[in-house]
């Protein structure tokens, strides 16, 4: 976490109350929360308000998160914004009297019944991440009280032996129980249960899934309208070699190189149609000789997993959350006006940020403000009459580092969806296809790192290793394609048609082209080559 300017907690306010009651203190609470948690939360790495302008923080609601004797308190809090519109975080807090603990991570130092001490995120004290745990691991079946702790049906724990934080998250908070036990708490918090806990709970319990880290428990807490709010999800730990991420930018590395090593003229390789299904023996020897047979194998079974994730999100017929849908009106009046919503966002991003760019990034950003009338066009020629297919609940946020790799195998996780969609949108039933194109989008980004981090080091010129780029790319698609489609197929889940599959595929990268679009000309302006690139060739697709 950030460190906090503890040159303000010289002097400890001083309540005369016990910290059971702390909470109904008028004095303590108006202070906490207009002169100390403004200053704390827009320091920490979870805050998710920072390009926004903070008016002020309401406190929602509180409960106790507690153990016999030991309490500590869960804050939901409200922050408002300058911009009229607010976001919800959790904090729990804890009171602390050692003068050792956690140094720079105090939140205020107070005197409460003329006891000295500090006030904490909960999180940082060994002793609330075993309560919770304990808690999760001694719930009962069925929980009907304020704060709902649920054990899931393969928790082999028995007892609380260690944690540690996991490493640096941005928008949660993971503790590592016993090495073999992840609590994610959530930081932003919504009034419904977080996609990730049902996806999780659902892929794990219900059908089973093994690629994907094992449901272990949950804490939801319940208002007085029966509303559930998820604050916290335990998985299993998956250990593993690393994500997907690195693991093909290490693997595309190595192909880059093998170019100059084996004397390849990338312009005499054999092309292949986009979105043209390749098993793997279909995949010309000059191709596997340059890629590499273990590369293509590792894409084949990752097209096995990412199905087998969409089979089993797709053959639910009692639980109405995720059982399949099809297209309809309604939902094309949803797809349109959010993506004519997204669009004119990131056209008047490109338009007020131009000026920071150069090169071929402000060749393809003029390309793409030329070509605005026909990505709309594309946008709006979403017809679902036309569509066969069914809709599911996906995974919505599909990319490599959202897998993990292990032995040459693949693990999905974090179902928490498009961090910049609302929690009603990401579960929404969209096509499977759409998990698709998000992975096809992040294989684009792979190969374009590979080449901007180490293009130095290759001695083409940037034009071949462009064009090596994207010939690599639909081999990729391919390969991955043929395993995905045939093992969905034969589990009887309708994808479509060949015509409708590729119509959606286009559509679908599109769409995460656009949206990347917005996070790279805020974030890192020199990387929007990548999705403006996407944008251009997916443009150029019959």
């Amino acid at each position: 976490m950030a460190k906090l300017d503890t040159s303000k907690m010289k002097s400890p306010s001083s309540f005369n109350t016990t910290w059971e009651q702390l909470m109904d203190d008028a004095g303590f609470m108006k202070m906490f929360l207009s002169e100390v948690l403004e200053d704390y939360i827009t320091k920490q790495r979870w805050y998710g308000g920072k390009s926004s302008k903070l008016k002020y923080i309401e406190l929602t609601e509180y409960f106790r998160i507690q153990q016999k004797e030991e309490v500590y308190y869960g804050l939901i809090l409200e922050v408002n914004f300058v911009e009229a519109f607010y976001q919800h975080y959790f904090l729990p807090i804890a009171f602390v009297t050692d003068e050792d603990f956690a140094k720079d991570e105090r939140i205020l130092k107070v005197s409460i019944n003329k006891v000295d001490g500090y006030i904490i995120d909960a999180i940082n004290l060994e002793a609330f991440r075993k309560l919770v745990f304990e808690r999760i691991l001694n719930a009962q079946p069925i929980d009907t009280t304020r704060v709902q702790y649920h054990k899931g049906e393969r928790l082999k724990e028995t007892v609380y032996k260690s944690s540690r934080f996991m490493g640096m998250e941005q928008s949660n908070t993971s503790v590592v129980i016993n090495d073999t036990c992840v609590i994610k708490f959530f930081r932003r918090i919504y009034s419904t249960k977080n996609p990730d806990y049902e996806m999780s709970r659902f892929l794990s319990d219900k059908k089973g899934f093994q690629n994907t880290p094992a449901y272990l428990g949950s804490i939801n807490i319940k208002d007085s309208e029966n509303v559930i709010t998820t604050i916290a999800l335990m998985q299993e730990m998956v250990p593993n070699d690393g994500d997907a991420w690195e693991y093909m930018l290490k693997k595309l590395d190595k192909v880059f190189k093998t170019l100059s090593d084996k004397h390849i003229n990338v312009r005499q390789l054999p092309d292949v149609d986009m979105f043209a299904r390749l098993k793997i023996r279909d995949v010309p020897p000059e191709i596997i000789d340059w890629g590499g047979l273990s590369l293509f194998q590792n894409l084949r079974q990752l097209g096995i997993r990412t199905a087998e994730m969409h089979i089993a999100l797709g053959s639910e017929f009692e639980e109405t959350a995720f059982t399949p849908e099809r297209f309809n009106g309604d939902y094309e009046v949803w797809l349109k006006n959010r993506l004519l919503y997204q669009f004119q966002n990131r056209l008047n991003t490109v338009e007020n940020n131009i000026h920071k760019l150069e090169g071929l990034t402000l060749d393809l950003a003029k390309q793409f403000l030329e070509q605005k009338n026909d990505i709309r066009k594309r946008f709006l020629d979403f017809d679902w009459t036309k569509l066969k297919g069914e809709r599911l609940r996906v995974h919505g946020d599909y990319h490599l580092g959202q897998i993990l790799v292990k032995n040459g195998d693949f693990y999905i996780l974090d179902f928490e969806g498009e961090p910049e969609s609302t929690i009603r949108d990401r579960k929404v039933k969209q096509p499977p296809l759409k998990d698709v194109a998000g992975l096809f989008r992040s294989f684009h980004y792979a190969i374009y790192a590979t080449i901007f981090n180490n293009g130095d080091t290759y001695p083409q010129s940037d034009e071949d290793l462009f064009y090596a780029g994207e010939l690599l790319y639909r081999y990729f698609i391919g390969v991955f394609l043929e395993s995905y489609t045939e093992k969905i197929q034969n589990a009887n889940i309708n994808i479509g048609y060949s015509q409708e599959r590729i119509y959606v595929l286009k559509y679908s990268m599109l769409e995460k082209a656009v949206y990347e679009l917005g996070y790279e000309m805020n974030a890192r302006p020199l990387w929007a080559v990548i999705p403006l690139e996407g944008i251009s060739s997916i443009m150029k697709l019959d």
